[in-house]
């Protein structure tokens, strides 16, 4: 199902936690998230929990220019990231993981 940026949105601002992935492409991130961001920076979602993570095959910035837009956009971003070189090992499943756990904990000592 494709959603317009206006339903994801509606569903975002309501989010405690918004996290992004995205493979690099072409030293960037996908168009259609970069669309997404475009029109969330617009909408000022201050206040939010953020975390990163994509996967790359030699240049790896998505998850650094994610991190920028959520910096851009006021978020608390609780992690670094996490990037994943080719296909994901067993380690980076256990580093996503984490990573989850990670957002669980801060959504709870945000409430």
């Amino acid at each position: 199902k494709v959603n317009h940026r206006s339903d994801i949105m509606t569903e975002v601002l309501g989010a405690k936690a918004v996290i992004f992935g995205s493979p690099t492409l072409n030293n960037g991130i996908l168009p259609s998230l970069a669309d997404i961001m475009t029109y969330m920076k617009g909408l000022k979602p201050s206040g939010k929990i953020g975390a990163a993570f994509g996967s790359f095959g030699w240049s790896g910035e998505a998850v650094k220019l994610l991190n920028n837009a959520m910096e851009e956009m006021k978020f608390e971003i609780i992690d670094p990231g996490v990037k994943v070189k080719n296909v994901p090992t067993h380690e980076d499943l256990k580093g996503c993981v984490a990573l989850g756990e990670r957002i669980a904990k801060a959504i709870k000592e945000s409430v």
